[in-house]
């Protein structure tokens, strides 16, 4: 099991798939996930990806098979991006494209706001930027901590999966999320309920992509638009026809503008 021992507290658990031509030396995507999930979310951009690209995704502190921090551990942004950072330098990784879904998108923005020589490009799938005075993370904490993460997943499941998909990835969906120790969500969201990265966004120099599904109840003029125009490389790409959160209804879609986006940046 691969396993990156990163500091005294955290055992980091990643995945790491490249299956391109043994004689060439890939750039790397590195895949973040969100909160309440895991690396398992990723499994459909692997494939799509990992023929030209090194593709690691990793389970953040806290989630998925990774260590659970004791009670009161500081969780912050800046947290997350730097057991990020320590994990690319365990790998040997000097600069990765980095990717990001919800949360770990904004991750991903603290990342390129704070190590932004470490990154070739970024990408925020369905990430908000701006938690502070926003009701829906206060209802969500609410949530959990009177019902569980479980039902938290599972009244919330059709804003993240497109309702038509099949009802069996809905449960796994659900089941996945459901692993997430609930003393780790509700100090996740009580903490990002006291987040915002507007003042950040515009020293972001890095060319960053913001993919979102077009019939996306989390497709908000104010969360996407917004977070378009207060970065100065940044292009916001509607995904057509899709819903829930675009980056799991829709991955080969979403694969298909990264790969076109990432191939502008190469041509300059």
């Amino acid at each position: 099991m691969p396993v990156a021992k990163l500091d005294d507290t955290l055992e980091m658990y990643y995945e790491d798939d490249d299956f391109t031509d043994p004689w060439r030396t890939p750039e790397t995507v590195l895949l973040h996930h969100g909160n309440a999930k895991n690396s398992a979310l990723w499994y459909a951009w692997v494939p799509l990806l990992a023929r030209q690209y090194r593709v690691v995704r990793l389970d953040a502190r806290g989630f998925g098979r990774s260590t659970v921090p004791p009670e009161g551990y500081p969780w912050s942004l800046t947290n997350f991006a730097g057991d990020t950072l320590r994990l690319m330098d365990h790998l040997g990784l000097d600069r990765v494209h980095l990717v990001g879904e919800t949360v770990g998108g904004t991750i991903a923005l603290q990342f390129a706001y704070e190590h932004p020589d470490r990154l070739h490009s970024l990408t925020v799938c369905t990430s908000p930027f701006k938690f502070a005075g926003v009701s829906t993370y206060q209802e969500y904490h609410r949530l959990v901590q009177e019902e569980g993460v479980e039902s938290w997943a599972r009244k919330t499941g059709d804003r993240r999966v497109d309702p038509r998909s099949n009802p069996a990835h809905h449960e796994w969906y659900i089941q996945q999320m459901s692993q997430t120790s609930q003393r780790v969500v509700l100090e996740t969201l009580a903490y990002l309920a006291t987040q915002d990265l507007s003042p950040i966004l515009p020293l972001i120099q890095t060319p960053t992509l913001i993919l979102v599904a077009e019939n996306s109840v989390a497709n908000d003029p104010s969360r996407t638009e917004g977070m378009a125009r207060l970065m100065p490389n940044a292009k916001l790409m509607e995904i057509a026809g899709a819903s829930g959160y675009v980056q799991h209804s829709a991955p080969e879609k979403c694969v298909a503008a990264w790969q076109e986006f990432v191939g502008r940046i190469e041509q300059g």
